[in-house]
């Protein structure tokens, strides 16, 4: 690196750390998850308001490499965090109607999104017609699985039914739209050396729980403290398998996933949870912001015109309306209450972090062009915000407090 790269890189990270952190305050301020206002960090530094020259001064283009490396550094983490904080045990504790809510909310956005990228396509030509189509269903039927425990512990729902439930249904999503993704990726022809690789895959996840799981639980689970030995471990696997699943045309973001997924759960506990504090605490100070950055600089709204705005109208008609008729009906066909499956609805139709990575690998592969993909962000943003006003409005305080009180019921009768 030249001094000249390296004293942008410096000074770049410096911006990136303070203003995604003033915003994301702000953001946290009034009532939003602060990833909304990391996100607009990133456009606002972007060329939508300052202009292809001010952000190319501000950004040099022999300095963007570097920061894009950081920024794949702080997704791997964040995948890794993602699959660390599932847990089996909310997946087939709440019986059907988390599978059925789960799978409405995919299905219905899916299919209305597929149905959009054949009006999409005609601006926005790729080669894959297939893989487009695709991607566009999956890139609908996002939930953040994070941005959404948040949301639920800000207002005191984690523990009670409603938030069980919205959680087990947001875990069961992201499984189902990371699956997604990945047939998106084989179809798309991006992979790699050879397609041939791919069918290491099938072996590769076998190993991981075949073989390293039980081999992390005796590394892991000999002490209940995370150090520095442990935790160089933990990382260094979380790069070697997003490294695997990169080599054979997959894409890192599902390594990083599968690591976290395969970590043990029994009698590590204090662990993870030592783990959880330090490496996201980290991730979310330094190189997620960055990636913020880097897909902010990708984001440029005012070249997309009208028909742009057209098209963002029917993006956020299909996302708000697949994901939350999906749900809803679902949770109806179940006999959950009216406002409660709004609840439940509303909840699922948040797409924070996740959406953005979703929306920066349909951009390395081709099968979003950058107008198209400033207009998904976009979306990503609009059904994130609304979420709290919107639940303060289908479930206000009074239900929640109903909720908190019931919850504690039934721990006081299980601890007789």
């Amino acid at each position: 690196m030249t001094t000249h790269q390296v004293v942008f890189l410096l000074l770049d990270l410096a911006l990136v750390i303070v203003l995604a952190r003033l915003l994301g305050v702000a953001a946290r301020r009034i009532g939003q998850p602060p990833v909304i206002g990391e996100v607009l960090a990133g456009v606002l530094l972007g060329p939508t308001l300052l202009g292809e020259g001010f952000t190319a001064a501000l950004f040099p283009p022999d300095v963007r490499p570097f920061l894009a490396v950081l920024a794949n550094i702080g997704v791997a983490i964040f995948m890794f965090v993602i699959g660390l904080e599932l847990q089996r045990s909310q997946m087939r504790g709440q019986g059907r109607i988390a599978a059925t809510v789960s799978v409405g909310s995919i299905l219905l956005p899916f299919a209305l999104g597929a149905a959009l990228a054949f009006q999409l396509i005609r601006n926005h030509p790729v080669e894959n017609r297939l893989g487009f189509t695709l991607f566009m269903g999956a890139a609908m039927s996002v939930t953040a699985f994070p941005v959404l425990a948040r949301i639920l512990a800000d207002r005191g729902m984690l523990r009670t039914a409603l938030g069980g439930l919205a959680l087990t249904c947001a875990a069961i999503d992201d499984v189902l739209a990371w699956t997604l993704l990945a047939v998106v990726v084989l179809l798309s022809g991006s992979g790699g050396p050879g397609m041939w690789l791919l069918l290491l895959c099938p072996v590769y996840v076998a190993v991981m729980f075949g073989a390293v799981r039980p081999l992390l639980g005796r590394l892991l689970g000999r002490d209940a403290g995370l150090t520095g030995t442990k935790l160089a471990l933990v990382v260094a696997g979380v790069l070697v398998s997003a490294a695997f699943t990169e080599w054979v045309g997959l894409h890192f973001v599902f390594g990083a996933f599968l690591f976290g997924v395969v970590v043990p759960r029994e009698g590590t506990e204090a662990l993870r949870a030592a783990l959880l504090d330090r490496v996201a605490e980290f991730n979310g100070a330094l190189l997620l912001p960055v990636f913020f950055i880097v897909a902010g600089l990708r984001v440029n709204l005012s070249t997309i015109g009208w028909t742009g705005v057209v098209e963002l109208g029917l993006v956020l008609l299909v996302a708000i309306g697949g994901k939350f008729g999906g749900a809803f009906a679902a949770a109806r066909a179940h006999r959950v209450p009216a406002r409660r499956s709004a609840a439940l609805a509303t909840l699922m139709n948040t797409r924070g972090l996740t959406e953005l990575i979703i929306l920066s690998v349909g951009l390395e592969l081709g099968v979003l062009d950058r107008g198209l993909y400033s207009i998904m962000v976009v979306m990503a943003v609009v059904t994130t915000a609304m979420a709290g006003p919107l639940l303060n409005l289908v479930y206000p305080r009074g239900l929640v407090e109903r909720d908190q009180r019931e919850a504690v019921g039934r721990s006081e009768i299980r601890a007789r």
